[in-house]
């Protein structure tokens, strides 16, 4: 009987580092490998995902951070059997010093205090895992495993046209007023703004200035809400990822470059490692003048220019960033593990 796979959730709902130990999990069940998924109780976002690509779940009743971790020690103490693969600080934290554990960072660890309890978390770890080389580069002795998207059906060449969209949360870290206000620019004086995503759990100093910036686009503006990628990369001919904030991988990049969308991305983080060392399309973090220009360029590029980088984006999702490439690494990893 091959051994089981444990995955320890950070959180219970469907974040960026949820939805990667969903994939997780399906690619281990893909790969015949018995798989349990172990999250909070409530809400059940990440334990039905789970379930719902074949995986055994294990709810642990959660009322509040502190009432998970203890309970998640207990349980791990009690009833793992197998290697335990944490996709987060939290359940790392909670299980420390344990053996046959893997630690997967989603984000970079930003206080003093998330910095202390990585150096508890990872103690005793067989692995400790990034999305990129840029959080590797903060993270000494950790190995890159970059993410991936779900599968991606990939839609004809946009037309040429004005429609440019936002896809994620609300907030000034993600940049989202930065793209409304490169849009008064007057050389962006036609294009339209389609937004897709919403402010759940943006703090009201971030939610302000963004409701502010596209409420001064008028009608200008396309609200779509929280919708699947693939609705929104159907109604846009330019896609805008301008990250004022570091980021540690940047997944709506990938799913963009699946779908065949062109995409402007800033300089933030791994936005460009994502993208590629070819991206043409990469603008200053935080200068909506510079924002402004990279936007004009892309959306004056010639069709033969837009397909040259769309191509080459697709070829780099399918060898990188696609559920068969993820499926290899998770095997890759467990063979290097010595998982039987």
């Amino acid at each position: 009987m091959p051994e089981r796979v444990h995955l320890a959730a950070n959180n219970p709902d469907l974040g960026g580092g949820e939805q990667m130990l969903v994939r997780t999990a399906a690619a281990l069940v893909e790969l015949g490998r018995p798989v349990t998924v172990v999250a909070p109780d409530a809400p059940t976002d990440v334990l039905d995902a789970a379930s719902a690509v074949g995986a055994d779940v294990v709810a642990i009743r959660a009322d509040d951070r502190g009432a998970y971790l203890r309970r998640l020690r207990a349980w791990d103490r009690g009833e793992r059997r197998g290697l335990l693969w944490c996709h987060g600080l939290v359940p790392a934290l909670a299980t420390a010093g344990r053996p046959r554990r893997v630690v997967h960072l989603h984000q970079l660890p930003r206080s003093r205090g998330q910095r202390a309890a990585l150096a508890v978390a990872r103690r005793g770890s067989l692995r400790v895992l990034t999305p990129s080389s840029f959080l590797s580069g903060s993270v000494p002795g950790a190995e890159v495993c970059p993410n991936w998207t779900g599968e991606v059906t990939r839609g004809p060449l946009p037309a040429a046209g004005h429609r440019v969209g936002f896809l994620g949360r609300l907030a000034t870290d993600k940049g989202t007023d930065l793209l409304a206000r490169a849009l008064t620019s007057a050389p962006l004086a036609q294009a339209q703004l389609v937004v897709a995503g919403d402010d759940r759990w943006v703090p009201q100093e971030q939610r302000v200035p963004v409701a502010q910036a596209l409420d001064a686009l008028g009608d200008r503006v396309r609200r779509m809400g929280r919708v699947e990628p693939h609705e929104f990369f159907d109604e846009v001919d330019l896609a805008v990822f301008p990250s004022r904030v570091a980021e540690s991988f940047g997944l709506v990049v990938a799913e963009a470059m699946a779908a065949g969308v062109p995409f402007v991305i800033s300089d933030a983080g791994a936005l460009p490692e994502v993208a590629g060392p070819h991206h043409p399309w990469i603008a200053r973090a935080g200068d909506a003048d510079d924002l402004a220009a990279v936007i004009g360029r892309a959306l004056a590029a010639s069709r033969a220019q837009v397909q040259a980088v769309t191509d080459r984006a697709r070829l780099r999702w399918e060898e990188q960033y696609s559920p068969s490439a993820g499926r290899q690494r998770v095997h890759r990893l467990l063979a290097d593990l010595g998982v039987t």
